[in-house]
């Protein structure tokens, strides 16, 4: 029996997207070959790299001016590929600190240049991002970097800052695909690809043309984005099943009517949940309304003794992976574009019949 996941990555997968991964196990498209077994050279895997990366620039609309690459070390090794890529002849990066994960992209850039938190949400928990007419921006710095969606916290971007010209670089890794981005806006775009996007193994990058060739001396040749780029990712061998299945995943979401039509759903899923929230008495979420994430619904109970109680409820119910990140304790609901309204509208009579009768 199939259950709903709501765990935060690896995560849901379209179940159509499974199913065709299965028929083909064996055998992709008469080849005689599974995908797992191709080699990245061979005119079978190229076409199914092409086709991935053609429809990708499709559902985002990427400009002609952006290279896509399709890499390797998660979020975490562009982290450090970031400033090894983008610095140039400058030593100092802006960057934004809205949770866990900015604590994260913060801790590696310092390892190669001085890095300026221009604003920070530390003051209220994370719970808000920080205003733009707060943030205290370097005139000199190579870059302004931000995590558009804190999957541990729950907070998104709903707005694109501008940053005077400065290149900006986004962490989209929990809610790229979930709504239509102005890619222009942006000098790189990046994130691991197990939350909405495929399974653990890829990592996206986006980056503007005009920003590559300015890597550091020491930056390893698999972190060189112009490398990559130069070598259609294909630098060294690249995750293969995980493109495959990332590009199935490319498909489904054009069949759904693109990004433009999964954004509705989204909003109207997180919207479900959020109301429930906020007209009970014995859940809260502690977001700001308009930084709420769509993708990642954190909330905790006012008696958190319950909290294992209900855990356990939910399992039995068909839910799972609904504890919240160990940071931040409590329970949370990540709901990508794979988790079907049902899965939403099941949580929420959980949550209800559970508040009946414990309330």
């Amino acid at each position: 029996m199939r259950v709903f996941n709501f765990s935060a990555g690896p995560a849901v997968l379209p179940e159509q997207v499974l199913q065709s991964a299965a028929e083909e196990m064996l055998d992709w498209h008469g080849s005689g070959m599974s995908v797992m077994e191709m080699s990245h050279r061979g005119k079978e895997f190229i076409s199914i790299a092409n086709k991935a990366e053609t429809d990708l620039r499709t559902l985002l609309e990427i400009p002609e001016t952006y290279k896509v690459l399709f890499l390797q070390g998660g979020a975490m090794a562009e982290n450090a590929a970031i400033p090894l890529n983008l610095l140039g002849s400058k030593t100092t990066a802006d960057y934004i600190n809205t949770g866990e994960w900015s604590k994260k992209s913060i801790k590696e850039a310092k390892k190669y240049c001085a890095v300026n938190v221009a604003a920070t949400a530390e003051d209220k928990n994370f719970t808000y991002v920080p205003l733009r007419e707060n943030w205290r921006l370097n005139a000199d710095a190579a870059y302004v970097h931000i995590c558009t969606n804190e999957t541990i916290g729950g907070v998104e971007y709903h707005w694109i800052p501008d940053t005077n010209g400065v290149p900006l670089v986004a962490d989209m890794s929990s809610h790229i695909l979930s709504r239509k981005i102005d890619i222009a806006k942006y000098g790189v775009i990046y994130g691991g690809a197990q939350k909405n996007i495929g399974p653990a193994g890829l990592t996206l990058v986006v980056v503007r043309e005009d920003l590559l060739g300015h890597a550091l001396s020491i930056t390893p040749s698999a972190l060189n984005w112009k490398e990559q780029a130069d070598n259609d990712s294909m630098l060294n061998t690249p995750p293969t099943y995980s493109i495959y299945i990332a590009g199935l995943v490319f498909e489904w979401l054009q069949a759904q009517g693109g990004v433009a039509a999964m954004e509705q759903k989204n909003i109207a899923k997180a919207a479900l949940l959020y109301d429930y929230l906020d007209q009970s008495g014995f859940y809260q979420n502690p977001i700001t309304k308009a930084d709420r994430s769509r993708m990642n619904v954190p909330f905790k109970l006012n008696d958190e003794s319950l909290d294992e109680a209900f855990l356990k409820g939910a399992q039995e119910n068909g839910m799972l992976q609904l504890k919240g990140h160990r940071s931040v304790g409590g329970m949370r609901a990540s709901i990508y574009n794979a988790m079907p309204v049902e899965g939403v509208k099941a949580l929420i009579e959980y949550m209800k019949e559970f508040e009946r009768k414990n309330g």
